[in-house]
């Protein structure tokens, strides 16, 4: 544990001198300077609205991450392991999926609304598609010979799924989804830089088009929090789910 702070703590302080630099070289106007703008952020963090604007983010983009799981990852798992559903499900899957998803939020905002609804959807959509194809192909890589093993012992199709399915698909479900957070969070600020008057993508929208620049960039850090958060509580969850591939690592 103190390894990885130490690694995260070097890594913050690497980017600290670079951003440090970049805004000597810029004069610290457009680009502030890093210790202003943590102290922006500081301050910001003390009053209510930010926390209004951050949780309202956090509630968008974990409630996009839990719809886009519960329906990608059962989803591929059956795809990936019953043939007929994989035969009539994967051309619509892998010819819309190159189809970049966001433009299509103009439609979701006309059909579902303004509110939080049409960006959920959207976030869990673009997610969604990850986490499917990674899980499809997770299963169809497992070998038969695994299937052969379980069944041979007498098992049924509830013991292939619990002891060959899940063990093989788990770790590439939240691998998807652990990676997809940085994504998420990236659509969560395209979603919210227009249409709405709340969250932290419209409180950097709204400050960039002020020049306030110093409350801008405690959005920007707000939502990198958000997003180093949301990385780390996929994390934990895939540790807890695959406690066996960790333990096998450390062997």
């Amino acid at each position: 544990m103190c390894r990885c702070c130490l690694r995260y703590g070097l890594v913050v302080l690497v980017m600290g001198i670079l951003w440090k630099l970049a805004a000597l070289a810029l004069g610290g106007v457009i680009l502030p300077y890093p210790e202003d703008a943590l102290f922006a952020l500081v301050q910001a963090m003390g009053t209510q609205l930010f926390w209004e604007h951050f949780l309202v983010s956090g509630y968008r983009a974990v409630t996009a991450m839990i719809l886009a799981w519960g329906v990608a990852f059962p989803l591929g798992l059956i795809m990936g392991s019953v043939t007929g559903v994989d035969a009539v499900l994967a051309p619509f899957v892998f010819l819309t999926y190159p189809v970049p998803k966001i433009v299509l939020l103009p439609i979701f905002l006309l059909l579902l609304g303004l509110g939080d609804t049409s960006k959920i959807a959207m976030i869990a959509l673009i997610l969604g598609y990850q986490i499917l194809v990674t899980t499809r192909d997770g299963v169809r890589s497992i070998h038969p010979k695994y299937f052969d093993s379980v069944r041979s012992l007498g098992g049924t199709n509830m013991d292939v799924l619990r002891e060959v399915l899940l063990p093989a698909s788990l770790p590439h479900g939240f691998t998807a989804l652990r990676l997809g957070t940085g994504v998420s969070v990236a659509v969560l600020f395209f979603v919210e830089s227009f249409a709405t008057t709340r969250g932290l993508g419209y409180m950097i929208m709204d400050a960039w088009g002020a020049m306030d620049y110093l409350t801008m960039f405690s959005g920007i850090l707000g939502m990198s929090i958000m997003g180093a958060a949301l990385y780390e509580i996929a994390n934990i969850l895939e540790r807890k789910a695959c406690k066996w591939m960790f333990l096998r690592a450390k062997e």
